[in-house]
């Protein structure tokens, strides 16, 4: 479990989170949903510290992320931030094997490149494992770089809105590959969604924000509902059952 408590956050005198006290469930897919500017990423980025701490505690388990060394950490958590910009003529393999050097700090072992093969299996990449990355279309260079965040091979996997340019297939691909990792392997998946019909369809859990305070939060047929909508969207879309999913009709 991801334990969040009296966490607060501000760029210069700009507030983005207010005492946010939450806990993310262990295991499956927890979306963290809300409008532009509300702190997701913030969040995410906290708890994977990729920022310095100023107000609130977050626990890991029963890692304390403020204190925890580095390469402990790192062997709990992984975290994709937007933007992961790699030399483009590397290879699909190679730049999976990355997410291994926080195990073997340079000297990979027959182990780490067993779980390199897993992580291109796990995301459909076997066959393209030694093409090049500007020969990928944008959701297999995505899926690429999840499989490496994937083959770092932590309890929690932490992904910063990965569907951003996906087309409509890329974007249900990918997800549907998320709920295999999260549920065969089990990981837990934390991701930064925009569209509340992916974090309804694909999540066993959704955490809302809005202004960087926390709003309705469990599982999506409890949390998508027109007040919902309303009061964290400031939307009046309508939902609907469909297929036995809660859906937001557009």
């Amino acid at each position: 479990m991801i334990r969040v408590s009296g966490l607060s956050y501000h760029y210069g005198a700009v507030p983005i989170l207010h005492d946010l006290t939450l806990d993310i469930p262990r295991g499956g897919v927890t979306a963290l949903v809300g409008p532009n500017g509300a702190g997701k990423s913030t969040l995410l980025g906290l708890i994977a510290r990729l920022m310095s701490m100023q107000a609130g505690r977050i626990l890991v388990d029963d890692l304390d992320v403020a204190n925890t060394p580095g390469d402990v950490l790192a062997r709990k958590l992984a975290i994709l931030p937007q933007a992961s910009e790699v030399a483009p003529r590397l290879s699909v393999s190679e730049l999976v094997s990355f997410g291994r050097y926080p195990h073997h700090k340079g000297r990979p072992s027959a182990d780490d490149r067993r779980k390199v093969q897993e992580a291109l299996a796990a995301f459909d990449l076997t066959a393209m494992a030694e093409r090049s990355l500007d020969s990928l279309s944008g959701g297999q260079r995505q899926r690429a770089h999840v499989a490496m965040t994937f083959a770092q091979d932590t309890e929690y996997v932490l992904l910063d809105e990965p569907l951003n340019n996906l087309d409509i297939a890329a974007s249900r691909s990918l997800m549907k590959l998320l709920c295999g990792v999260a549920h065969d392997h089990g990981r837990t998946v934390v991701t930064v969604l925009h569209d509340i019909n992916y974090a309804s369809a694909y999540a066993d859990h959704i955490v809302t924000l809005k202004g960087g305070r926390l709003g309705p939060s469990g599982a999506p047929a409890d949390v998508v509902s027109n007040d919902m909508l309303k009061s964290v969207f400031g939307t009046d879309a309508h939902v609907v059952q469909s297929g036995g999913r809660t859906l937001v009709q557009v």
